[in-house]
């Protein structure tokens, strides 16, 4: 522990004790005033030491990362449920989930003329590869699908297209993987590159899942991303005229579905057992990095949170049961497959909640359920507000509870400091050095007094009626 460390924990239990029941009991309600004691008990064992972070560390540097259909994942699921057991936790077993397996193999850019030089790519998940001798042809680039499709018939033809679309959000850029391949197949082309769907970028290329379009008529053409750097290079080249040619090689391939697990461990509620309060994240990760930014350290922050309630004696009234998903990043097979063994207890699942946008310092919850809910979900995030991780806001939640939480079960996502997510998202610079322990602290203190409180609380939180069974 490093000595500013210890200050701010210092720092920190002074606030804890401050919080008594002051303007923050006021604005918490009856839930904060009952809870207090034991979520600064919480707060102050995630806050004391880097055993979350060491934990997740000893985990990747140990497996690396563990794409879905992998020897590493399934080495690491073992490992985890090991560990688990070690823990004292309930019921820990794998849950199975079959999953793809896709395999990168061998691949590299090359660009010819106007100058020989290697280009700096990754391929996207789901890709087909190149033919043995790879593609050499002509480039186009554009920089959108709408400049691509105004263009005359023919323009692609035999070329390898690159999508030079910059960064706007996630949500608005990441469509270029799928939508990019199926258009430049759709035009003709042999090859679909898209500028890395990153906000920061030293030369490192972000992978990510793609898609082609059911239509078999449409050419399914192979598909990676370029660096930020690279594809704005070419973009350049292009615009002083100059005659682009580029070499393309890629060894990807899709193997039959692999078996896999969810791994799941339980402390067994008190009272009412067969209720539930889910949290987690997923074990999978892409196949570059060490996969603990996505989503190790989420997976680690969610086990650490049942851990310690473990060890603090804290058994409350419903089963708190941590998942770590297998298979998030290219299929969601996980979360299908909790979805499908669980189905019969969702009507008693008290709330699901997930971590996976990086253990950066924590600011509280997305969530996804009725106001009615959301109230009830507000009065415990007050117990956090010591820590700045208070808030709570009407959001989207996260893929893997996503199948259950469209069955009406509320769902809270783990909302962080989104500064630098996607400097490292899917690429190799997703490593352990980016995560800092005590930011990783904080993450595991609002995980495990938000489950902890929601798995105790006399009242259960009303689910919404899902969309298929309204008016029934």
């Amino acid at each position: 522990m490093t000595r500013s460390w210890r200050l701010s924990a210092a720092s920190l239990l002074l606030a804890l004790c401050a919080a008594a029941p002051s303007a923050a009991a006021a604005q918490g309600g009856p839930i904060a005033d009952r809870y207090r004691t034991d979520a600064n008990r919480l707060i102050q064992a995630a806050l004391r030491d880097s055993a979350a972070w060491n934990r997740l560390a000893t985990l990747t540097d140990t497996y690396g990362a563990r794409p879905s259909g992998s020897q590493s994942l399934e080495r690491a699921i073992d490992w985890v449920l090991a560990e688990m057991r070690r823990d004292g936790l309930q019921n820990v077993r794998g849950e199975p989930a079959m999953v793809p397996h896709w395999v990168r193999g061998d691949e590299s850019a090359e660009l010819i003329a106007p100058r020989a030089t290697p280009l700096h790519m990754i391929g996207l998940g789901g890709s087909v590869g190149t033919p043995a001798g790879g593609i050499t042809a002509d480039v186009l680039v554009v920089g959108s699908l709408e400049e691509l499709a105004a263009l005359p018939a023919g323009s692609a033809r035999g070329k390898i297209v690159v999508f030079d679309e910059p960064f706007v959000s996630y949500g608005q850029t990441v469509r270029y993987r799928s939508a990019g391949p199926q258009a430049a197949g759709k035009a003709g082309a042999v090859a679909a590159l898209i500028r890395s769907v990153s906000s920061f970028s030293i030369q490192n290329p972000h992978t990510g899942a793609m898609r082609y379009a059911a239509d078999t008529t449409v050419a399914r053409v192979p598909a990676a991303a370029l660096s930020v750097e690279d594809a704005m290079m070419l973009h350049r080249m292009q615009n002083r005229g100059q005659r682009l040619r580029m070499r393309l090689s890629m060894g990807a391939h899709t193997l039959p579905d692999a078996p896999s697990r969810n791994a799941v461990a339980e402390i067994v509620g008190s009272e009412r057992p067969d209720e539930v309060v889910v949290l987690g994240g997923h074990i999978d990760s892409w196949d570059v990095g060490q996969g603990a930014m996505d989503d190790g350290g989420g997976s680690v922050a969610a086990w650490e949170a049942v851990r310690l309630m473990k060890q603090l004696g804290l058994r409350p009234r419903r089963t708190v049961r941590v998942v770590l998903w297998t298979n998030e990043e290219n299929g969601t097979r996980g979360g299908q497959a909790y979805r499908d063994a669980h189905r019969a207890e969702l009507a008693k699942h008290q709330v699901a909640m997930e971590s996976d946008n990086g253990v950066f310092k924590p600011g509280g919850f997305r969530f996804q359920g009725s106001d009615a809910a959301l109230a009830v979900v507000r009065q415990i995030a007050s117990l956090l507000e010591p820590i700045g991780a208070g808030r709570v806001e009407k959001g989207e939640g996260e893929a893997d509870v996503d199948p259950i939480i469209a069955l009406g079960v509320p769902g809270l996502a783990l909302d962080v400091d989104g500064t630098r997510y996607f400097w490292y998202h899917h690429s190799s610079g997703d490593t352990m050095d980016k995560l800092d322990p005590h930011d990783m602290a904080l993450c595991v203190a609002t995980m495990a007094v938000m489950a902890y409180v929601a798995a105790d609380m006399p009242d259960t939180l009303p689910h919404e009626v899902p969309p298929a069974d309204q008016g029934h």
